[in-house]
Parts: structure tokens; C-alpha cells; sequence
């Protein structure tokens, strides 16, 4: 029986985490900045 390689199943799952961590980051950049941009042409008027 072949042995259970768990560093590649732990690997694998910090990949996944670093993902969604970047995921997350860009989505809140992206709001970050919509709403300042938003802000920033009622400001304007």
C-alpha cells in the first residue's frame, strides 16, 4: 500500500488559503477604490 504523502495535502491547502487571501484583498481594493472614486465626483459637482 502506498504511503499518505500529507506535505503535498498540506501544501495544497495552503495554496488554496493564499488564494482566497488574494481574492479577498483585490475585491476590497477594488471597493476601496470604487468608492473613493464615487466620493471623489460628488465632491466635484
Amino acid at each position: 500500500m502506498a504511503k499518505i504523502n500529507y506535505n503535498y495535502e498540506k501544501r495544497a491547502r495552503e495554496i488554496e488559503k493564499e488564494k482566497k487571501k488574494e481574492e479577498k484583498r483585490k475585491k476590497k481594493l477594488a471597493k476601496n477604490s470604487e468608492e473613493s472614486s464615487s466620493s471623489e465626483t460628488a465632491t466635484e459637482d
